[in-house]
C-alpha cells in the first residue's frame, strides 16, 4: 500500500513534524496540515514554504484557516 506524508521543517531549529496523510490530492494534504498547524504554538505559526506540487493547489484556503503566511520556493 501506499503512505503518504508531509513534513513540516522549522527553519532555525530544523524541528520537524511528519503528518500522515489519507492520499496525496490537495484535500488530504491541506486538511492534514490544517489540523496539525492548529496545534502548533503561535510562535511557530509564522510562514510555510511550499514547492509547486499540485497537491499544494489548495494553498489560500490553508492561510484563510490559520494564521500563517504561505510563500513558494
Amino acid at each position: 500500500h501506499n503512505t503518504h506524508m508531509a513534513t513540516l521543517v522549522e527553519r532555525t531549529t530544523r524541528f520537524t513534524i511528519l503528518v500522515k496523510l489519507k492520499g496525496k490530492d490537495t484535500l488530504s494534504v491541506v486538511h492534514a496540515l490544517r489540523k496539525k498547524i492548529k496545534k502548533l504554538p503561535l510562535f511557530l505559526r509564522h510562514s510555510l514554504t511550499w514547492d509547486r506540487g499540485m497537491e499544494l493547489a489548495l494553498h489560500k484556503q490553508l492561510s484563510i484557516d490559520t494564521p500563517i503566511r504561505i510563500y513558494f520556493c
